[in-house]
């Protein structure tokens, strides 16, 4: 790949990423399959007059070594300078980058019952540290190829091939144009138009039906709008959480879910995959579940904590999308949730209340926004999918028919 167009990518999620401002310190998260594309993104984020950039390598088989060989309470142990680098994040509110380019597969025969422990008996300890960065951090998820990575979505390519052809496809679902700045601008502007539409109309609840038999009514929050593209953190700074995105999205009510729904794409979760699943919920609960490849895993995910087996978002994916178009399974939800309607399991996001920037989270979660451990999205839309809003004022409105928009 030309490294003209890289350095573009990398200046992409840095400047409409992030929006490194002057005199912030920024923390990369990436695995070792592309330095000198990471040594790219450091390099664009000083010419961005950050003060600090710090990048933290991730190598998934020491990840699988640790849990094997680490007692339960080393695994569960916060020690004192690990608390304070969460605090000084929470003191210095950092931009954040994740690459991501790991191994769909790469955490399969991990020990996933002690590896669960450890973050629940974990987790209550850095909540306060991650709550105090909620709407407030400027964050962003981009990807770059890893070679077990490519090698799954191309499986019968030489490996140096299907690292190209990752690329291609990551760099053009990724609006990496001529002039990707101007292009992310003008995206971020038919999202908005897009969710101005849905939120001008009131909506209490979504019907959520297809072929497959999904039949699945959500209801929504008073005060919740939907978000897609850009958003603005609680400093005014305005920021691309995901390259890519497709969606416009929103936190439903907690508790208030009925039905069933079957997925449409396999889901990567911890490193394993799980394929064919369906979950039913029932007051707002997922009450049961099933799966053709992962269902233990799925079951596992779903009891992490008593806030994973409620809804944390409903996104709206057109078929159309580019990522849909480009006729490829990418085993990554960055990517697959952008070609397909999809939910998450778990936590929801606090900044699709209006006025949230002025409230507290405890405030926006006593609205109705989810609170959990986890957040996991899972693809539910098809080319027979249809959803129906109810608004508050007794209409039925079509907002998807065939899986794509009806407006």
């Amino acid at each position: 790949m030309k490294k003209t167009v890289l350095r573009a990518y990398a200046k992409l999620i840095v400047q409409s990423g992030v929006n490194v401002q002057k005199g912030q310190e920024v923390i990369i998260h990436a695995d070792l399959d592309q330095p000198e594309f990471v040594q790219m993104v450091v390099e664009e984020a000083y010419k961005a007059k950050a003060k600090k950039v710090t990048v933290e390598w991730n190598y998934q088989p020491l990840a699988k070594i640790h849990v094997r060989y680490q007692s339960m309470k080393t695994l569960s142990t916060v020690t004192e300078w690990q608390k304070a680098k969460y605090q000084h994040n929470a003191d210095v509110v950092p931009c954040v980058i994740h690459l991501i380019s790991e191994d769909p597969d790469g955490l399969k025969g991990m020990n996933m019952e002690k590896l669960s422990k450890s973050r629940q008996a974990i987790h209550p300890i850095i909540k306060p540290y991650k709550d105090a960065l909620e709407g407030v951090q400027q964050w962003c998820i981009a990807a770059v190829p890893g070679a077990a990575w490519a090698k799954k979505v191309f499986p019968g390519m030489p490996k140096g091939k299907a690292m190209e052809k990752l690329w291609e496809a990551i760099l053009s679902t990724s609006r990496v144009t001529e002039d990707p700045i101007a292009a992310w601008q003008a995206h971020n502007a038919d999202l908005k138009k897009r969710c101005d539409y849905l939120n001008s109309l009131g909506i209490e609840s979504l019907h959520y039906t297809a072929d497959n038999g999904t039949d699945l009514t959500v209801g929504m929050i008073p005060q919740a709008v939907f978000c897609g593209g850009a958003e603005k953190s609680k400093q005014n700074i305005w920021f691309n959480p995901n390259i890519p995105t497709e969606e416009c999205f929103i936190s439903p009510m907690r508790g208030k879910a009925e039905g069933i729904v079957y997925s449409t794409k396999p889901l990567s979760y911890q490193g394993q995959i799980i394929d064919k699943f369906w979950i039913r919920f029932e007051g707002g609960k997922a009450v049961s579940s099933g799966a053709e490849v992962g269902a233990e895993l799925l079951a596992t995910m779903l009891s992490m904590d008593e806030g994973a087996a409620y809804l944390g978002e409903c996104a709206l994916v057109p078929e159309s999308s580019p990522i849909a178009q480009s006729g490829l399974l990418f085993y990554n939800t960055l990517f697959d949730e952008n070609a397909s309607c999809h939910l998450a399991m778990g936590m929801g996001y606090a900044d699709t209340i209006a006025g949230h920037h002025d409230m507290t989270l405890e405030e926006c979660r006593k609205l109705g926004i989810n609170d959990s451990m986890i957040h996991e999205d899972f693809m539910i839309g098809c080319d027979s999918m249809s959803i129906t809003a109810t608004t508050r004022d007794g209409k039925n409105v079509e907002i998807f028919k065939n899986g794509e928009w009806s407006f």
